[in-house]
């Protein structure tokens, strides 16, 4: 399990990834990762997630961008003191990669 966090203007992003082999077929090129985002609000306004930008990128070097509107679906509106968590994959045709970006409050 691989782990990072980062705090930026009271709003606090851990993210838990993990690789899941039997999702997985690297005979056939195809390693899937899962990952857990935990966002919390630890400023003393509330505050809405607007947007995310994903920049994944492979050992090839391969770079593919995800935008869009909130994730999974939601724009979750975060008071002080509250917190999000979703679940989420990304599938890899390498058995390496990387994987980072923005949330737009």
């Amino acid at each position: 399990m691989f782990s990072s966090e980062a705090l930026t203007n009271g709003i606090r992003v851990r993210v838990h990834s993990v690789y899941v082999p039997e999702r997985s077929d690297p005979e056939q090129g195809h390693w899937f990762f899962a990952y857990r985002v935990d966002i919390a609000n630890e400023g003393s306004e509330s505050a809405q997630l607007v947007s995310r930008h994903w920049i994944i990128t492979d050992a090839n070097g391969h770079v593919e961008q995800v935008r869009g509107p909130g994730v999974v679906g939601e724009q979750p509106v975060l008071q002080p003191g509250e917190s999000f968590q979703y679940t989420s994959a990304c599938p890899l045709p390498t058995p390496v990669g990387t994987m980072h970006g923005t949330y737009r409050w």
